[in-house]
């Protein structure tokens, strides 16, 4: 008999990872420690007027698909009516078979909107309209829709400069006990802070950054007093991480004096040179990484993207619309080098570190074994499988490799990297996916059947793990114990 698509025990090959999973796994909370959300969007309570929007805009994962299918880019970021891009992806979607989407898509359908039907062009407007008649409800509000997946905290990524107006608003409901019953914290993500490569663009954001901070910048000293004031802010509204996304990490030698010389000569609107700035870059980590060593932050690394590779579409609608891939960068030596230089100096933060590179998993899972000095469990972790890495076979590559090279015990789990609302049975996919190669394993005779411990144990990967080594609470931040 066949088995019914996407069932009660969807990827879970054997009683022990079927009881796993719905014994232990399912149940927890969510950890979403790293996600792009819009903080407005939940501080307003967004209620989509379509599954189009909540679904398609901003999605460059679908994108990507359409335009490989042979849609017409009109229908993924063009003017197109929100029911003819829906019906065009949708026309898409049986063509995306062993493609994670395919199976993310009947998963977001179940799970939210209780959809059991698979999606192609025959089916589009009835699951449009069933979905969107069901999205004008208060039930659905991205609230609503954080507490139906059972999100305990969201985190959001910010750079330095913004207002963080929505998580105060947030944070204000959460004193007077008002607040919807889910954290949204943000992370404090300084990448334009770096990028002096384009001078005007850098002075441009310098600009911003006088006016969030209320400090006039005028040397290099300034320029770090002044993300400092932002730092320190973002950790009065509860962020406890930051988060780079970066080719490689940067960990030239430097003096201070250069550094100095090298911002006061963007300033003055030159450009600087291939060496100058690697060296400013590299100066510029060590400091925002030692602020975060001080507050007790977790800094994320997001490296390996080759980023805006087609110019044409870039010049066309921006980056970040799906023009990305896997880069085949160098990341040991600088990597070990930075690595070092906090860890010589005790400044070394609690750190994760993400590749998007397979071929670099070892070295990662490798690398965080160098620098974990026993004061907490796990301090180096090696992050969870990646952007085009966050499907079936990537996830088990990541958690295989740290199996065989650290403790996958003490792995703090997944996180979405989403912006959008129906990305959380990415969480259950990543928790069935465990479950399976633990309850394999424990069939196998490779693991004792010992339900108590390795239920345990996959409880603390799905989300006590991560709760204690960010040190998560629900209590506004001022009262944070």
């Amino acid at each position: 008999m066949k088995k019914p698509f996407l069932n009660d025990d969807f990827l879970l090959q054997t009683e022990t990872a079927r009881q796993l999973y719905h014994e232990f796994a399912k149940p927890m909370p969510i950890i979403d420690y790293h996600c792009h959300l819009p903080p407005d969007q939940i501080a307003g309570n967004r209620q989509f007027e379509n599954l189009t929007q909540i679904w398609l805009y901003g999605d460059h994962y679908k994108w990507r698909a359409m335009r490989t299918n042979g849609v017409d880019e009109s229908f993924c970021t063009g003017n197109q009516s929100d029911y003819d891009k829906f019906q065009k992806w949708a026309e898409t979607v049986p063509f995306t078979v062993r493609n994670p989407l395919y199976h993310w898509t009947h998963l977001e359908l179940q799970r939210y909107f209780g959809i059991t039907e698979t999606l192609n062009g025959q089916s589009a407007r009835r699951i449009y309209e069933a979905c969107t008649e069901k999205l004008q409800s208060p039930d659905y509000s991205v609230r609503s829709l954080l507490q139906r997946m059972n999100v305990e905290t969201v985190c959001t990524t910010d750079d330095p400069v913004d207002s963080l107006e929505h998580h105060q608003k947030l944070l204000d409901e959460r004193v007077v006990g008002t607040d919807f019953g889910v954290s949204v914290l943000p992370t404090f993500r300084a990448d334009k802070a770096m990028a002096v490569e384009d001078a005007r663009s850098f002075n441009l954001y310098v600009a911003r950054l006088e006016a969030a901070s209320n400090i006039a910048i005028t040397n290099f000293s300034d320029f770090l007093e002044a993300l400092r004031q932002r730092h320190d802010y973002f950790a009065e509204m509860g962020c406890k991480l930051s988060d780079h996304g970066l080719e490689q990490v940067y960990a030239e030698n430097y003096l201070e004096s250069d550094v100095r010389a090298s911002f006061d000569k963007i300033r003055s609107g030159k450009s600087l040179t291939d060496s100058e700035v690697l060296v400013f870059k590299s100066a510029m980590l060590v400091n925002l990484a030692e602020m975060d060593w001080e507050k007790g932050w977790t800094q994320q690394f997001h490296l390996g993207a080759l980023r805006n590779n087609n110019t044409r579409m870039l010049q066309q609608l921006g980056p970040d619309t799906g023009w990305d891939s896997i880069g085949d960068f160098t990341q040991a030596r600088a990597l070990a080098r930075f690595l070092d230089r906090l860890d010589t100096t005790d400044k070394l933060a609690k750190t994760i570190l993400y590749n998007l590179n397979p071929a670099d998993n070892e070295l990662m899972a490798t690398m965080i074994g160098n620098f974990n000095d026993g004061s907490v469990a796990g301090k180096i972790q090696f992050g969870s499988g990646w952007w085009f890495l966050d499907q079936k076979e990537g996830m088990e590559r990541q958690i295989n490799t740290l199996s065989n090279m650290g403790l996958l015990s003490r792995f703090v789990g997944m996180l979405t990297d989403s912006r959008s609302f129906l990305s959380y049975p990415r969480h259950e996919y990543f928790r069935r996916i465990l479950c399976n190669l633990f309850g394999n394993d424990i069939e196998n005779g490779e693991l004792p059947d010992d339900m108590a411990w390795m239920g345990q144990v996959v409880q603390n990967i799905c989300y006590g793990n991560a709760k204690t080594y960010f040190g998560f609470s629900h209590e506004p931040a001022s009262f944070a114990v």
